[in-house]
């Protein structure tokens, strides 16, 4: 038994000396290829292959004051949503917000504190990170006194119908950003001497280095605070910012947008009736927007069952070129989503939802949005990219357009902070929405709203980074238009 270990050790040594097994006879340098996850297509997305387009206006138009802002960008794959998310889409975002909160009341001891909604110890009895269980059904029907007052706790009655409604107030979603374009430049390197290479500077190892942190808390009134902090660098958490965001729609937007209209039945009914479930989302702030792509990020690791470490690329607002690229299927000639230069087909039939003529709204079949998905695709099988709703970009506002950003990728982000003046916090809308005519629909238009602003007719989708490389990303097939 002694030799047999001795054996196993020598040979341990020996190819330890002799390199990385697997290598290839003789030394050759093969590669440390390592281990990749496999990506499944996401749900209701398809793949904008990778490619480049001239974007912006190929030349001015003095009736609308546009100038001509062409230049060739490049942008790498994506997947994007092929829809516009929906009034049910995000509604299922609203009622995981509630029901975690619920989940979080049930097991607070001032309403009973039932440990089995949050587990906070294993099986041993050893303290963990807690967390809610999923597992465990909210006792709608049969709750005991305790249980029905947590769960009342989330709602209220109109004092004038007497309706039994969620308190919108309440929803709030917490989530963490890590800000890695700002940990990675070269300037905010914890080590001082590999901030400046040039070796004729004398660095000082000692350099304050000063660095925004947004961190947020709810005050004893039950109010969102969201403050940024200006610190000393000190370590890589500087750059983890924390956001409390109230998720819920804005649904008097229908009678805020227009003075002097009877809307009252879309600001009470657009959001919550099923009738509405494919309707675009609308009334929702480019910062929920941003809430909502970090909920679907989280939601959908756990529904893959995926561990803490595993590389996952988060959902996300698209870039303004990435959104131009993809509404124009790719093709620098494309002023719209599809061919040619008007709004409408050959046959006279409505590409999109938007104002057709003055007044006309109800001559492309509908009076305000439309259900998703209600006209042709373009060729990258992506819908509603010109109307129906303005959407949100990830893209903060500058006149100077694509002049101020690098043609691989490009885009230009700026985090206001809230103590920052009003006119820098605005981001890019595009697409143009049903309340527009048909200049605003072009995919070379910009747009822009304030992040917090909410409106009846701006709305979002989501992408995601493309985690497929080689040559693949280029010559994959994207989704098709549907006839």
């Amino acid at each position: 038994m002694k030799n047999i270990f001795l054996t196993l050790i020598s040979l341990s040594v020996f190819f330890s000396c002799a390199g990385p097994i697997g290598g290839g006879a003789g030394g050759e340098l093969t590669g440390n290829k390592g281990r990749v996850w496999n990506e499944p297509a996401p749900y209701g997305m398809v793949l904008v292959k990778r490619g480049s387009i001239n974007m912006g206006a190929s030349s001015p138009d003095s009736l609308w004051d546009d100038q001509q802002t062409a230049k060739g960008v490049s942008v790498d794959a994506f997947w994007m949503d092929e829809k516009e998310v929906s009034n049910a889409q995000y509604r299922q975002f609203v009622y995981w917000v509630r029901d975690s909160i619920i989940r979080e009341r049930l097991a607070d001891p001032a309403y009973g504190g039932n440990e089995i909604y949050k587990i906070e110890e294993d099986k041993y009895g050893d303290p963990i990170k807690p967390y809610l269980n999923w597992s465990k059904a909210i006792p709608w029907k049969r709750a005991t006194e305790d249980e029905a007052r947590a769960i009342e706790s989330l709602y209220i009655t109109n004092p004038i119908t007497g309706e039994r409604m969620l308190d919108a107030s309440q929803l709030n979603y917490r989530y963490e950003v890590f800000d890695y374009t700002g940990y990675a430049l070269r300037k905010n390197r914890l080590d001082a001497s590999r901030r400046v290479y040039d070796t004729d500077v004398v660095v000082d190892p000692n350099e304050q280095i000063l660095i925004s942190k947004d961190t947020a808390f709810i005050d004893e009134d039950g109010k969102i605070v969201n403050a940024t902090i200006v610190r000393p660098l000190s370590g890589i958490y500087d750059f983890l910012h924390t956001r409390i965001v109230n998720i819920y729609p804005d649904t008097t937007v229908w009678v805020n947008d227009f003075a002097n209209a009877y809307n009252d039945t879309y600001s009470r009914l657009y959001f919550s009736h099923p009738g509405y479930n494919d309707y675009p989302v609308v009334g929702v702030s480019w910062e929920q927007a941003n809430a909502f792509c970090d909920w679907r990020t989280e939601y959908l690791k756990k529904s893959y069952g995926m561990r803490s470490g595993t590389h996952f690329e988060a959902f996300r607002l698209p870039t303004e070129a990435e959104w131009e690229y993809a509404a124009r299927a790719g093709k620098s000639e494309n002023s719209f989503p599809w061919d040619g230069e008007l709004p409408r087909s050959e046959k006279g039939c409505f590409n999109g939802n938007f104002k057709p003529e003055q007044g006309n709204f109800t001559k492309d079949g509908f009076l305000i949005t439309a259900p998703v998905g209600s006209y042709k695709a373009n060729d990258f099988g992506l819908y509603d990219m010109a109307g129906n709703v303005t959407e949100w970009t990830s893209t903060a506002w500058s006149e100077a357009g694509n002049r101020i950003t690098s043609d691989v990728n490009p885009e230009y982000k700026y985090d206001a902070a809230k103590e920052d003046p009003y006119r820098m916090k605005r981001k890019v809308t595009r697409g143009g929405s049903w309340k527009d005519v048909g200049h605003y629909v072009r995919s070379d238009v910009r747009s822009w709203d304030y992040q917090n602003e909410q409106r009846s007719f701006i709305g979002f989708r989501c992408v995601r980074t493309y985690m497929g490389f080689g040559k693949s990303a280029t010559n994959m097939r994207t989704g098709q238009s549907k006839k």
